[in-house]
């Protein structure tokens, strides 16, 4: 199995001990596989730094622009080369040793996507209460608005078979607060097999979450829902 790992990158901190987290996990799961380092525009020295980590299997790509989260992982896709790919955020909350359940998952199950999930009975999660009832809120919404049966869209750990995003990366339309909602509706749509993976999540980012966030995250989620009812964009 030939992995390539998408990170999104926007200021990150430790970068550099973040990637040989990473780097010694796989090499302990395959010698198949790529990491991309997206660097989304960060305004800090981390792109600099992550050029230090020199390694034949590491790409750090970029621009100079933010242009969010979702733009940075499509950007990071043209370089992906493995039959499986995974999305894995850059900040350290979320141990990269947790990609070898995410494949055994991926296998037993003959699953399309594997997406970690706060919600499994099974996840160890440490984050703040805002943000719990938050989630808990949104995800209630996508519930409601969208039949999605899955309990968590936005942990940013997620496996997918390539062919899988090949189909739907050219309809995604969202490049910041909802694009994994919008990636996962749109999977839904195509009759992927969606799978929730236990996680452990400890909370080590800075938080982004404020008020102007929270209406461009609803702003983007009613886009997803006039796109797929209204003009039936993902038919």
């Amino acid at each position: 199995m030939q992995l390539s790992i998408i990170m999104p990158m926007y200021n990150a901190e430790n970068i550099v001990d973040n990637l040989k987290e990473v780097k010694k996990e796989l090499d302990g799961i395959t010698n198949r596989y790529e990491l991309i380092v997206v660097n989304d525009g960060s305004t800090n020295n981390c792109f600099e730094e992550a050029k230090k980590f020199r390694d034949a299997r590491v790409k750090i790509v970029g621009y100079k622009k933010n242009q969010g989260k979702g733009y940075a992982i499509k950007y990071g896709f043209r370089y992906a080369t493995g039959e499986n790919v995974i999305f894995l955020d850059s900040g350290g909350d979320l141990n990269a040793k947790q990609i070898k359940n995410f494949i055994r998952i991926m296998k037993e199950t003959n699953a399309d996507i594997v997406i970690g999930s706060k919600k499994h009975p099974q996840s160890k999660v440490y984050y703040p209460l805002l943000r719990r009832l938050m989630s808990f809120t949104y995800q209630t919404l996508n519930k409601i608005l969208f039949n999605l049966d899955v309990r968590d869209t936005q942990v940013g750990l997620k496996l997918f078979k390539k062919s899988v995003l090949e189909k739907v990366m050219p309809k995604i339309a969202i490049k910041r607060f909802a694009f994994d909602l919008e990636l996962l509706v749109i999977a839904n749509k195509m009759n992927y097999k969606i799978v929730e993976a236990p996680i452990v999540l400890k909370y080590k980012f800075k938080s982004t979450i404020n008020l102007q966030a929270v209406f461009w995250m609803l702003w983007d989620t009613a886009a997803i829902f006039y796109r797929m009812r209204v003009l039936r964009w993902y038919n």
